[in-house]
């Protein structure tokens, strides 16, 4: 049942699974949302402060902001939202200087789902840059030609060139060994469907997941941000396992956030030993070195006969490679596929916050509150 934006009757919590049915066999590896709006409504007012800014880094997200996004991601992923037209007339730039599948994709598709227009730039050789023009430059030529723009690179200072002369939203999709905030959130997303309880604040949350973590967040972009976004979630979080093959796998711009933050954290290089430990398996196969990439340690490698902790669920941002087997695909612990099904979602609501969107939802939300 879709509501139109003429009714207003207010609709009742119990009534957002109306919306759109579950799936026939909904299980742990089809995290459903609804437990995400039952109690909370959503605070508009937390999503207006992201209006107008550039999203660049996980380290410039609040708890509460990644909370909220989330639950709007939840009600937009349960709402058929497309008749609301809420991107009408928004005009957003992809532009990718680095292969990409999953996260162009998601991107495109959550702006065309909400009515917004796209100019995709798929591949950065199709730009002035094959003929040596500078970031700088297309970044004044983009303030002309579109509201926002999402950008990856393979230079991780091609963000603080871009931004020379933007004047418009940038939202970081991957710069070099950098960051990739959008995907801690896709990630953050997925955990708190699978774990709701997640989101309690203060002392309402219970320190009790062992979060593991396979890979080096020095070098590896999706890892270090996912990495600093956790550190938002300390209330709930007793102890971060890294497994490297790496004496020093942070980095010094990690150290400083680590030091900071109320977790215990420690680093080995044994994945057997750890795993009966870990509730969250957070891994990545690929780390970008500069101007090559480089894969996981095939001693780093999970498959349906790794000693797991029955209840725990693995996070991967994908492309995957022999470190992540497909023996665990139809397991309770892939949630890796809900992970990135759930990408378009969280950045639809990212982008109806930057693009100051967010007073364009449907007024009979029951879960929103002004």
């Amino acid at each position: 049942m879709v509501v139109s934006a003429s009714e207003t009757e207010p609709l009742r919590p119990n009534q957002i699974a109306q919306f759109t049915e579950p799936p026939a066999e909904a299980d742990s590896l089809h995290p459903e949302p609804d437990a995400l709006l039952d109690t909370n409504p959503i605070k508009l007012s937390v999503l207006r402060e992201l209006s107008g800014r550039s999203i660049l880094s996980a380290r410039q997200f609040t708890k509460e902001q990644v909370v909220e996004l989330a639950k709007l991601a939840a009600f937009l992923e349960k709402v058929e939202i497309a008749s609301y037209h809420l991107l009408d007339g928004k005009m957003a730039i992809t532009a990718f200087f680095e292969a990409s599948t999953r996260t162009r994709i998601s991107f495109e598709s959550s702006i065309l789902r909400l009515d917004g227009k796209v100019i995709s730039i798929p591949e950065g050789n199709t730009t002035g840059a094959r003929k040596g023009e500078s970031l700088a430059d297309m970044g004044e030529m983009f303030n002309a030609y579109g509201d926002l723009v999402i950008m990856r690179h393979t230079e991780t200072d091609s963000v603080d060139q871009l931004l020379r002369n933007l004047r418009i939203p940038l939202i970081n999709a991957g710069n070099g060994s950098g960051e990739h905030p959008t995907q801690a959130l896709a990630d953050w997303y997925a955990l708190l469907k699978w774990r709701p309880a997640l989101a309690a604040s203060g002392k309402a949350g219970h320190k009790s997941l062992h979060l593991g973590i396979l890979g080096t967040p020095g070098s590896m972009r999706a890892v270090k941000s996912f990495l600093l976004m956790s550190l938002l979630f300390q209330d709930q979080i007793a102890k971060v396992t890294v497994v490297s093959e790496m004496a020093d796998p942070f980095g010094e711009d990690l150290i400083e956030d680590l030091q900071k933050a109320d977790i215990r954290c420690e680093v080995t290089h044994d994945i057997q030993q750890s795993l009966p430990e870990l509730d969250v398996i957070y891994m990545n196969s690929i780390a970008f070195l500069g101007d090559s990439y480089r894969k996981l340690d095939s001693r780093f490698k999970l498959d349906a006969d790794s000693p797991l902790k029955k209840s725990a669920v693995i996070l991967h941002p994908l492309a995957r490679a022999e470190e992540l087997s497909e023996s665990l695909d139809d397991t309770a612990h892939n949630l890796y596929f809900a992970q990135a099904h759930g990408a378009v979602f969280i950045r639809q609501a990212l982008l109806l916050s930057v693009l100051g969107r967010i007073d364009r939802l449907p007024k009979q939300i029951p879960s929103v509150e002004s």
